[in-house]
C-alpha cells in the first residue's frame, strides 16, 4: 500500500494471477505511484505471504469478498476504484464487477499469466501446466501442505466454467470502462483467435496489443509497454 502522486485522488488496486503473488506487479509499481494517489496490492488467500489454510474450499467468491473487506478496512469502500487484474485476478475482478459495479472502474488485463483456460471459459483449448517465472513466490515446492493448497486453489478452473454466464455476463452488461492489454505470444489465449473472440463479445472494450514477442506475463516481460498502455487508457477519460 503506497501513497503516490501528489494532487491525484485516484486509487488503483492490483489483483495478481495464479499461482504467483502481488510481486508480479513489482516492475510497474513505481510508475503507478507516479500517476495514482494510492497503489494497493494484496496476496490472495493461499498465495504469496497470505495464510494458506487447509483443508479449505478456496473460491473466487471468497477472494472477491476479501478484496471488498480490504477496501472497507482501508476506508475506501465507497470511493471509485480502478482495478488492474491478471489471470486469476481477472475472474475476481469479474465477480467484483458483478456484485458492486456501481463503485468500480475496472481495467482487466486478461490475456496473461498462468490460468489453464482462457478468459472466456470453454472457448479455448486446455494447454496443461505452464512454467511461471515467479512460481517460487507461491512456495509450494517440497511441502505436502502447500501442495494440497495449490491443488485446492486449482478448483477455480471448474468455478470459471460453472459460473461462465455470471462472469462473462458481468463484462457484457457493464457500463464500466474496460481495457484489454494483450500479448500476442500468449499460449493460454492464442492469437488471433482469442483477440477476435474478445472483440466480438466485448465490442465496446478498448484493446492494446503489445509487441509480437510478449506472452503471458506482459507486466514482467514488457513493463514499459504495459504501463504505457494502461496509463493511456486511464488518462483517456
Amino acid at each position: 500500500d503506497s501513497s503516490g502522486a501528489v494532487g491525484s485522488s485516484d486509487i488503483v488496486v492490483l489483483l495478481h494471477g495464479f499461482p504467483t503473488s502481488s510481486y508480479d506487479w513489482s516492475k510497474i509499481w513505481e510508475g503507478l505511484t507516479q500517476r495514482f494517489h494510492r497503489v494497493i496490492a494484496l496476496d490472495f488467500l493461499g498465495f504469496g505471504f497470505s495464510d494458506k489454510p487447509r483443508p479449505h474450499g478456496y473460491s473466487i467468491f471468497e477472494q472477491a469478498t476479501i478484496v471488498e473487506g480490504l477496501l472497507r478496512h482501508l476506508g475506501l469502500r465507497h470511493q471509485r476504484i480502478n482495478l488492474l487484474s491478471h489471470d486469476y485476478g481477472d475472474t475476481v475482478a469479474q465477480e467484483l464487477l458483478h456484485s458492486c459495479c456501481q463503485i468500480l472502474q475496472i481495467s482487466p488485463n486478461s490475456a496473461k499469466s498462468l490460468s489453464k483456460f482462457p478468459f472466456f471459459p470453454g472457448s479455448g483449448r486446455f494447454l496443461g501446466p505452464t512454467r511461471s517465472p515467479r512460481r517460487r513466490n507461491f512456495g509450494i515446492c517440497g511441502q505436502r501442505g502447500k501442495i494440497e493448497v495449490f491443488f485446492s486453489i486449482l478448483q477455480y478452473i471448474n468455478q470459471r466454467k460453472k459460473h461462465r454466464e455470471r462472469w462473462v455476463g458481468a463484462l457484457k452488461s457493464t457500463s464500466v470502462p474496460l481495457h484489454l492489454i494483450y500479448g500476442p505470444l500468449d499460449p493460454v489465449n492464442p492469437h488471433p483467435e482469442f483477440l477476435q473472440l474478445y472483440r466480438k463479445v466485448l465490442p465496446t472494450s478498448t484493446v492494446s496489443v503489445l509487441d509480437d514477442h510478449i506472452s503471458h506475463y506482459p507486466q514482467l516481460e514488457d513493463p514499459t509497454g504495459f504501463l504505457n498502455a494502461y496509463l493511456n487508457f486511464i488518462n483517456s477519460f
